[in-house]
C-alpha cells in the first residue's frame, strides 16, 4: 500500500510511521505535517532518509497542500493531524476548529476526488464525554463532549461518518484512551511528570488528583490503527484501549518511585475547567473482530517510557528551552504560586 499519513511528525503520528515501515516492507508512506509546536522532525529521524518514505511540510486545511502530498496518488489516508491538549483549546479554540473540523474536511474532499480506497480517522475516547464510577465507553456511547478539543474531534468524526453514508467514503474510525510512549510532547500528563522530575521541578497536579485514565501504550494503539486499516469493516468506529485505569495521582506516584524522587514534588494546583473525570474503553469490538489486544504491560511499558526520556535527554530539553516554556508559564506558573503562597 501507499499510505498519506498526516500529522506523521507528532507523537503517535511518528510513532505509526516507524511501525509501517519496519512491519510491511512493501509499503511506502507520504508524512504530511505542518511541525506545529507538537510537530518534530526529529521524531521521524529514523526513517527521513528511508527510499519508502517521503516528508511533506504542509496544512491538512490547505487543499492545495494535501493535492500535493496525495501527487499521483495514494491508496489510503490515516489522519493524525491534530490540535490535542484540552488545556490550550479551553485559552483557545480556533487552532482546534482550522484543524481537527476544517482540516477533516479538507482531507475528505481529496480522498473523493482522488479516489482513495480508505479514510482511517484517529479519534479520542474524549468524544464520549466522563464516566462515572463504573461503566466503560462503547462504539455505541452517545457522543457527549465537554471540552473544546473533544467538540472539535467530535465534529471531525461525523463528518467522517457523512462522507461515508453521503458519498460511499470507504471511512473508518478509531477511538483511544490515553497513550504513552517515546516522542510524546512533554505538556502531556506522562513526559510532564518524567521530563519535571528528571530536571527537579515540581510536579503540577490538577485538583485532587483522582481523575481516572485508561493508559494504553502507543505501539499497541498503532498497530491498532494499522489492523483497522486493513481489516476493518467500512463505516465502522473501533475502540482501543489498554485497559489499564489509573489516577493521575498514582501516575505521579509511580513515576517519582522510579526515578527515586520525594513525593514532595508533587503540587496539587487549581483544577482544569470542567475537568473530566474518568474515562475507560471497552475494546471487546476490535477484539473480537479483528483479533487485537494490548500487548505491552503498563508496569514494563511505563519503566521502558521513563528510561527512554532519561536517555533521550536532549530531545526534551530542546523542546522546554523554546517557546514551551511561555505556554508552561501560562498554564502552571499562577496555578503552582497559588498554592504555594
Amino acid at each position: 500500500m501507499k499510505l498519506l499519513v498526516t500529522g506523521g511528525a507528532g507523537f503517535i503520528g511518528a510513532n505509526y510511521v516507524q511501525q509501517v515501515l519496519a512491519t510491511h516492507p512493501d509499503d511506502e508512506i507520504v508524512t504530511l505535517d505542518l511541525l506545529t509546536y507538537a510537530g518534530n522532525l526529529a521524531n521521524l529521524e529514523p526513517v527521513l532518509e528511508n527510499p519508502r518514505h517521503r516528508f511533506v511540510r504542509g496544512d491538512i486545511a490547505d487543499a492545495d497542500a494535501v493535492a500535493s502530498a496525495i501527487g499521483d496518488g495514494v491508496d489510503a489516508i490515516v489522519n493524525f493531524a491534530a490540535e490535542s491538549h484540552v488545556d490550550r483549546s479551553i485559552a483557545d479554540a480556533g487552532a482546534f476548529l482550522a484543524t481537527n473540523v476544517t482540516g477533516t474536511q479538507v482531507l475528505l474532499d481529496a480522498a473523493r476526488k482522488h479516489g482513495v480506497a480508505r479514510f482511517l480517522q484517529v479519534s479520542t475516547d474524549e468524544v464520549y464525554g466522563s464516566l462515572g464510577p463504573t461503566g466503560l465507553f462503547r462504539e455505541d456511547t452517545p457522543i457527549q463532549p465537554n471540552s473544546p478539543y473533544a467538540a472539535s474531534k467530535a465534529s471531525a468524526d461525523l463528518l467522517v461518518r457523512a462522507a461515508h453514508h453521503t458519498h460511499g467514503l470507504p471511512a473508518v474510525i478509531t477511538r483511544c484512551s490515553n497513550n504513552y510512549g517515546p516522542y510524546q510532547f512533554p505538556e502531556k500528563l506522562i513526559p510532564l511528570f518524567v521530563t519535571n522530575a528528571l530536571a527537579e521541578q515540581p510536579l503540577p497536579l490538577y485538583g485532587d488528583g483522582r481523575q481516572v485514565r485508561d493508559w494504553i501504550h502507543v505501539e499497541d494503539h498503532c498497530r491498532g490503527v494499522d489492523l483497522v486499516l486493513r481489516k476493518g469493516r467500512v463505516g465502522e468506529v473501533y475502540n482501543l484501549g489498554g485497559g489499564n485505569e489509573r489516577e493521575n495521582v498514582a501516575i505521579a506516584a509511580l513515576i517519582l518511585d522510579a526515578l527515586g524522587k520525594p513525593p514532595s514534588l508533587v503540587r496539587h494546583v487549581t483544577d482544569r475547567l470542567g475537568h473530566d473525570r474518568r474515562y475507560a474503553i471497552d475494546a471487546t469490538k476490535i477484539e473480537r473482530e479483528l483479533g487485537w489486544k494490548p500487548q505491552r504491560e503498563f508496569a514494563s511499558g511505563l519503566r521502558d517510557t521513563i528510561e527512554w526520556y532519561r536517555a533521550h535527554r536532549a530531545w526534551w530539553e530542546a523542546i522546554k528551552s523554546g517557546a514551551y516554556l511561555d505556554y508552561y508559564e501560562r498554564m502552571y506558573g499562577d496555578r503552582l504560586r497559588e498554592r504555594n503562597g
